[in-house]
């Protein structure tokens, strides 16, 4: 079945989602999460898991991806730690022959070369070589987990780009949608003004681009 939700989301940029969240003063923007390729693009509801130090015996860092639905976008809070990492090129290949939509982590991967020959897009802090195993181990999965200083529950959209990744509440996301169509069509209609001869003052003024970044008072 379609989700016609994610095709939306699919067809807006993070910049123009960011400005929507901001209109409506909701937080979806994943602090220094980047992606490992400049050209990933990824759209999918999120699947989330959270990580904690390995106990005594360690338990496991990563059976969980034969759970994970084809379309899903894998969100791993690793804490932020940039000293181990929780991704790597098994994970990456399985991934990317299920249809996964992409993998998104608070933290670090590593075998970067192989989700850059596959086009699987893969979103971090950074990269790193460093096993995972026995240093974390997995706490929850399909909870609430915290990206970037953003929070993510099972089922929010997700959006990924050059720029970086945005969450969209599930609750709120016909909001943000629409919002984010707006500005979009007052954008492309402000580059055609401007091509057919306006300055961006008079194009920005024509179509009332200042109100459309205004954030919304609340209800």
């Amino acid at each position: 079945m379609t989700d016609r939700n994610v095709e939306r989301a699919s067809k807006l940029d993070t910049a123009t989602l960011s400005d929507a969240l901001d209109r409506h003063g909701l937080n979806g923007q994943c602090y220094k999460i980047k992606p490992r390729s400049s050209d990933f693009r990824m759209t999918g509801r999120a699947w989330t898991l959270k990580y904690g130090p390995a106990g005594t015996p360690p338990g496991t860092v990563g059976d969980y991806i034969d759970d994970v639905a084809p379309g899903s976008v894998i969100v791993l809070d690793n804490g932020g730690r940039d000293n181990v990492t929780v991704w790597g090129d098994i994970l990456t290949e399985i991934a990317h022959s299920k249809g996964i939509a992409g993998t998104v982590i608070d933290g670090i991967n590593r075998d970067v070369a192989l989700c850059l020959q596959l086009g699987y897009p893969v979103y971090s802090r950074e990269s790193w070589m460093r096993t995972g195993k026995d240093r974390v181990q997995v706490e929850a999965t399909q909870i609430p987990v915290s990206i970037g200083d953003v929070r993510v529950c099972p089922g929010d959209l997700m959006r990924g780009d050059a720029d970086g990744v945005v969450v969209i509440p599930k609750e709120q996301e016909e909001l943000v949608l629409s919002s984010a169509e707006e500005i979009q069509t007052a954008e492309d209609a402000i580059r055609e003004s401007v091509r057919g001869g306006l300055n961006l003052r008079e194009a920005r003024e024509k179509h009332r681009y200042h109100q459309l970044q205004t954030r919304k008072a609340s209800k």
